[in-house]
């Protein structure tokens, strides 16, 4: 998918690049696929900020995604290659044989009209999903589950994909986008191929505008606070914190690792890349 840059004639536009959309084939979404989605402004369910510089933004409306591909043995036709507003990879709109319509994240090379399909063993092309242990070692995957049954939770941003490594007993060797090997069940599920738009890491907003519209609001930089509001604030004159970068309950922000070691250590192999 290529990226367009428009001739400087104003100073927003000087910076900013769009994506062309050339493989975006149908303009609005399946009615039956979406559910309203209320903004929160980075608020809880007590009306407390526990996200901050979040609010305003564009309306959206939220894309059912089937991350479980639970439908086995059933083909499904490629209607459409379409726009999400929620994430940077585009989806595709499946029509299966049984009259269902359902979306999925769509895989770099998938056309309108290519049938796929889900199931124990189904054929090895981009699009299909299947166990981890029917998948041939060296194939890229994407949209992967940590457990069986739950649905795909990682490997599913825009451009990424995964490389099944080895099987050893019940566990596959999976290496992430990161470079970290871990150990995935072999019972769980993966779509073959990876991602699609992965031109969306590139993209240039351009303008504080546009950022705006995403929903972003501006963020104070820690040292112009009060010590009142952040540890790095204060200071006679301007000062660069007078300690070591941290957020704002003191959590350092530099080679601090913040990972729970207990849940996934025994699940890497190699960790991710330095």
């Amino acid at each position: 998918m290529p990226v367009k840059k428009y001739k400087s004639m104003t100073p927003g536009r000087r910076f900013s690049t769009v994506s062309t959309f050339e493989e975006i084939t149908k303009d609005s979404p399946e009615k039956s696929l979406i559910k309203t989605l209320n903004k929160t402004g980075g608020r809880n369910s007590n009306g407390r900020v526990t996200a901050k510089y979040r609010g305003g933004g564009h309306k959206r409306k939220y894309r059912v995604i089937d991350f479980k591909r639970d439908k086995d043995n059933i083909p499904a036709k490629v209607a459409a290659i379409e726009y999400d507003p929620n994430r940077g990879a585009r989806i595709a709109l499946l029509h299966y044989k049984d009259g269902e319509k359902r979306y999925i994240i769509a895989p770099v090379g998938l056309k309108v009209d290519d049938v796929i399909m889900s199931g124990d063993k189904p054929e090895i092309i981009t699009g299909n999903t299947l166990p981890l242990k029917n998948i041939p070692l060296g194939i890229t995957i994407h949209n992967i589950e940590l457990r069986q049954g739950r649905g795909a939770q990682i490997v599913r941003g825009a451009g990424c994909g995964a490389v099944l490594m080895a099987r050893e007993g019940s566990s596959a060797h999976v290496r992430l986008p990161s470079g970290e090997i871990r150990l995935i069940p072999v019972a769980c599920r993966a779509t073959i191929g990876q991602v699609g738009n992965a031109e969306h890491s590139s993209i240039s907003l351009g303008k504080a505008g546009r950022t705006r519209w995403l929903g972003i609001r501006p963020r104070t930089r820690a040292v112009a606070m009060n010590p009142v509001d952040h540890p790095m604030g204060g200071g006679e004159g301007k000062t660069s914190g007078g300690r070591h970068p941290c957020s704002e309950k003191g959590i350092p922000a530099k080679g601090f690792k913040t990972r729970v070691k207990s849940k996934s250590r025994k699940y890497i192999i190699k960790p991710r890349k330095k």
